[in-house]
């Protein structure tokens, strides 16, 4: 089993990982190019909720647990992509769904458990929030393909899960352009959270952020 990194390696960690989730959500359109870039996308996608787990916790269930989602979500982003389906759709959904729910527990097991504030933890903490977005999209898109016409796009277009992860982080920073709209009870009450719950994020983390810091004088 490895060892948790010296705090150097963790900053490098962090940021590494936020430059990646940074570049995930420039490049999930990827997903739907065609050719090898769904390929691509998916392999790139998959590995680093992984990769950062083995590199911020020595857990052994949440290493085994993230890598297993990672592994499911490449399979399943592989079918929906070159042998797309229903079924291989909602395989997508329910594996980013897991695959997110890890990841998350990794990083606010980190950024909630630290003792002092440093660099790495506010990294953490960005990185965190922007999972949390992305993790939502997979959410909502799954409660579209339940209950289809739970969206509805402001230009009549069908709404899939790239325009989710985009009118998640809509939703998460409250922006709330109205080009896509929850109709449905549950896609409302799913958004609601959302939205509700990106704010009480951000103020838990500056109480937390500020009490650390108080706690140091």
């Amino acid at each position: 089993m490895l060892t948790l990194p010296t705090a150097q390696n963790k900053f490098a960690a962090n940021a590494s990982f936020l430059a990646a989730i940074l570049i995930h959500n420039l490049t999930y359109p990827l997903s739907a190019a065609g050719g090898i870039w769904p390929a691509l996308f998916y392999a790139f996608y998959a590995a680093i909720f992984v990769v950062a787990t083995w590199a911020l916790t020595d857990h052994r269930g949440l290493r085994s647990f993230v890598a297993g989602a990672g592994l499911a979500v490449f399979i399943a982003g592989l079918l929906n992509s070159y042998v797309p389906s229903n079924g291989a759709a909602l395989a997508v959904y329910l594996t980013s769904i897991a695959y997110h729910l890890g990841m998350v527990v990794v990083l606010a097991r980190y950024t909630f458990g630290a003792r002092t504030v440093m660099t790495d933890v506010l990294i953490s903490a960005t990185s965190l929030y922007l999972v949390i977005g992305s993790g939502f999209a997979a959410v909502l898109a799954f409660i579209e393909w339940c209950v289809p016409g739970s969206f509805v796009a402001s230009s009549g277009a069908a709404i899939d899960w790239q325009q989710m992860v985009y009118f998640s982080y809509v939703t998460l920073t409250t922006l709330g352009y109205g080009d896509i709209t929850p109709v449905g009870f549950y896609a409302q009450s799913f958004v609601a959270f959302e939205a509700i719950g990106g704010t009480l994020y951000t103020v838990m983390l500056l109480s937390r952020l500020v009490g650390l810091h108080a706690s140091r004088e």
